[in-house]
């Protein structure tokens, strides 16, 4: 919220400085973000009027001007602006001002001096000139009652400094000057003024029936017909000025006024064109179907789950965001009904943001406006509406439906103390609660005192003890607290040896050249049904873009996306990998501390490989990465446990380049080549090779045992296999450690194969020869020939009942 400091302190003037006030209020939980000066530092420009202008004689586009400035003789100015006329009176730069640096950030002094030959003794000066405005098409004409040689910077209040504060969405109450004058009495202990205006006196009997229905949508309604007003009306400078102060640009006097009040009261309201309302008002919930053209132009479809007030024949307005195109005033509007209410904070929450806008009014109904002075505020437009704009106003009328209560809450002084971490007596805490105008009773109760606090209608915040806790101590100071250090133990949290952080994985993973990439954990709905096959995805209620609508379930959709971007960019070789949270529907999960009942939130670590295998170099022939490169990754990773590969199906990947990665007979992830129909629909010039695994498989390390060296030596055998071509190598290899050899097979490993072009005698059309090493060992004694001799028949009865390999002749 922005807005100047001369308004704050009419209504509260504590004897601070700025910059004392800007840290009071910091400390006090309204951070101040911003100090910005009005107007540039600069000297000796006055008021001053133009007497009269001729052209000058050498130049078409200068005038010569007579100026009187306020000192007694007339002055000769020649000035270029195209609105220079006689009568005006406008910002006069005398000879010796300094006006406010330009292009090379040095001041620009005025002198004497000549233009074409004709002496200037001074310079008419534009808005732009003075730094009070970014853009001008002339001179800054001022008011006609501007008195003659008075200082510019006293004329406009240029000695003034803008506030910008950032509240967070409980500081609802100061959200207006008032709000914040209040909160500055508080702190400070400097008298509150605050604007009184008496009720106005009808002028007229002139009413408009309005039925609230919805009391879950408007808890207060206020309304008042004006008629006779002048919509022309020019609104006053002083307003103009404090509403461009607050960021706000002047409309017309009507709209002024109504965004005026709610700067300064913090009560937004609306004008209708009362002449545009067809029959009676009603505040109600929209329904399907309904249309409303709103004042920005934009036409929206309605639902029930957004609140309206409509007339006999449409929707007028959408409640408490924006009022419609239908009924606003304009140049020819002569009679209005002005609405203020109460529009309950769930009711307008994330409405305006639903249709990609949002409203100063919006922004304060979804944190609570105070329902109470809702009549006052009503006045008070009613009164500045009058004045500006003339007319006969109406009775007021004041429904009072439903609105909020405050339910006490107890404070208890021996908690505020242990929470605060310093003594607070009883009387600082009473002192603090009169000072924010909260109502309370004390009550003893034992050793102990309780303060029962009834939080009054501007403060929605105050729901639990530990709201008036931040109230006590952030009045007292935060800087009163004391600096000391804790006295609880503190003791590192050792990790068992067995398990490694995250950050050892993502440096193990980036050790194998894989760079890290940290994405959204909201994706496209697309995503999740092409790379994880999830057709119900966890929507998500206000997802930050209209893509990003669903949580993933795995991160193959992100690291694809990232790939598209590196390769929009020309990058032809790229490893990415991503260490992140994915997020699955299972009804099995509790609620707890780190857990959300109904979701699974289970860490995965997913990789990317695309392009070469190695970088450009001499040293070897250029070749893709394949499915082998990323499968030597995988093992590396889950080193030193033993992982295996096992063919399967995945919606991501390739049906025949994929394998689910098992590690302990426990599946822990997928790894394979992207699914040739993904490849062609993301327009990828080449199929990438992923996995995703478990974050728990990959922290899990057991720790390393010690083993003596074998004192006997092993022996190895090959064998020449002919097995069916469908044979895997994983049952190849399980049948071999599998025989019964009183555990004398030590290894195996396929070194060979052989599938004939041509038929040849012992190998069918649909077999192959396969090769492989056995390593056989005793640690206690020599094998012989006899039990090694045993050892491979086992072996071979082994693959042959296991696999139906035979040896080949």
């Amino acid at each position: 919220m922005q807005f100047p400091e001369s308004w704050l302190r009419s209504f509260c003037n504590p004897d601070l400085t700025t910059q004392q006030l800007a840290d009071l209020l910091t400390m006090a939980g309204l951070e101040v973000e911003e100090l910005q000066p009005v107007a540039p530092p600069f000297t000796g420009v006055v008021v001053a009027q133009v007497l009269a202008v001729a052209k000058h004689p050498d130049a078409d586009r200068l005038n010569v001007c007579q100026v009187d400035a306020g000192t007694g003789s007339v002055l000769q100015i020649v000035c270029g602006a195209p609105n220079v006329r006689p009568g005006i009176k406008v910002p006069c730069a005398m000879v010796g001002a300094e006006l406010p640096p330009g292009a090379d950030g040095k001041p620009f002094k005025i002198k004497l001096g000549k233009l074409r030959g004709v002496e200037s003794q001074g310079m008419l000066c534009s808005a732009r000139e003075l730094g009070v405005a970014d853009e001008s098409n002339g001179l800054h004409i001022l008011a006609d009652d501007a008195p003659l040689g008075l200082s510019i910077r006293d004329h406009l209040r240029l000695d003034d400094t803008l506030l910008t504060l950032k509240l967070t969405p409980n500081l609802a109450h100061c959200l207006s000057v008032a709000g914040i004058a209040r909160e500055v009495s508080a702190l400070t202990g400097a008298p509150l003024t605050l604007p009184v205006t008496a009720p106005v006196q009808p002028g007229s009997d002139a009413r408009l029936k309005v039925n609230v229905q919805a009391p879950d949508l408007c808890g207060r309604f206020g309304g008042r017909v004006i008629q006779g007003v002048n919509p022309q009306a020019p609104t006053p400078d002083w307003m103009v000025e404090r509403l461009a102060r607050c960021g706000q640009r002047s409309v017309s006097a009507l709209v002024d006024i109504s965004n005026y009040v709610m700067f300064e009261l913090g009560q937004p309201s609306h004008v209708f064109d009362l002449d545009k309302i067809h029959g009676e008002l009603t505040v109600r919930w929209g329904r399907p179907g309904e249309q409303l053209k709103l004042l920005n132009g934009n036409t929206i479809s309605l639902d029930e789950q957004v609140g309206v007030i409509a007339d006999a024949n449409q929707v007028e307005s959408l409640a408490g965001i924006m009022g419609g195109d239908a009924t606003s005033v304009g140049d020819d509007t002569r009679n209005v009904y002005l609405e203020g209410a109460f529009w309950w904070p769930k009711a307008i929450a994330g409405r305006a943001r639903r249709y990609n806008f949002s409203t100063d009014a919006s922004h304060r109904y979804e944190r609570g406006v105070d329902p109470a002075p809702t009549a006052a505020c009503l006045e008070r437009i009613t009164q500045l509406i009058l004045e500006i704009c003339g007319g006969q106003a109406g009775p007021l009328d004041d429904q009072v439906v439903n609105v909020p209560s405050r339910p006490p809450v107890t404070l208890r002084l021996s908690r505020a103390q242990r929470v605060i971490g310093m003594p607070v007596s009883l009387d600082e805490c009473q002192a603090v609660f009169q000072r924010l105008g909260l109502p309370y009773a004390t009550q003893a109760q034992g050793e102990d005192t309780h303060l029962i606090v009834s939080p009054p209608s501007w403060r929605f915040d105050l729901q639990i003890e530990e709201d008036l806790i931040e109230e006590v101590v952030r009045v007292i100071g935060f800087d009163k607290l004391p600096r000391r250090a804790p006295k609880a133990p503190v003791v590192a949290e050792v990790r068992p040896e067995a398990q490694r952080g995250l950050y050892a994985v993502r440096r193990s993973v980036a050790a194998r050249g894989y760079q890290e990439v940290i994405t959204f954990s909201f994706v496209e709905a697309r995503w999740e049904a092409d790379f994880a096959g999830n057709t119900q995805p966890i929507q998500l209620l206000n997802p930050i873009a209209s893509q990003l609508s669903v949580m993933r379930s795995t991160l193959i959709g992100s690291l694809v996306e990232v790939l598209k971007t590196n390769l929009a960019r020309k990058a032809d070789r790229v490893r990415l990998f991503e260490v992140g949270r994915v997020f699955r529907r299972d009804a099995a999960v509790a609620d707890g501390p780190q857990s959300v009942a109904g979701f699974d939130q289970p860490v995965r670590v997913s990789g990317l490989a695309f392009g070469p295998a190695e970088s450009l170099q001499w040293g070897q022939a250029s070749r893709p990465v394949d499915f082998f490169d990323v499968k030597g990754d995988v093992e590396s990773l889950l080193a030193p446990r033993q992982a295996t590969f096992a063919a399967a199906e995945h919606p991501a990947f390739h049906p025949g380049r994929c394998a689910q990665v098992q590690v302990d007979g426990r599946i822990v992830g997928f790894v394979g080549e992207l699914h040739p129909k993904w490849r062609q629909a993301y327009d990828l010039p080449q199929a990438p090779v992923l996995f995703e695994l478990d974050a728990d498989a990959l922290t899990q390390r057991p720790v390393s045992r010690f083993t003596s060296v074998p004192r006997m030596q092993s022996v190895f055998r090959d064998l020449a296999l002919v097995v069916n071509d469908g044979t895997p190598h994983d049952a190849l290899i399980g049948a071999i450690h599998s025989a019964a050899t009183e555990g004398l097979v030590r290894g195996a490993r396929l070194f060979d194969i052989y599938k004939p072009k041509a038929p040849v005698a012992g190998i069918g059309e649909n077999e192959r020869s396969l090769a492989v090493r056995v390593e056989l060992r005793d640690d206690e004694q020599t094998l012989t020939d006899e039990r090694i001799d045993a050892a491979v028949q086992a072996v071979l009865q082994s693959l042959n009942d296991r696999v139906g390999a035979r040896v080949r002749a």
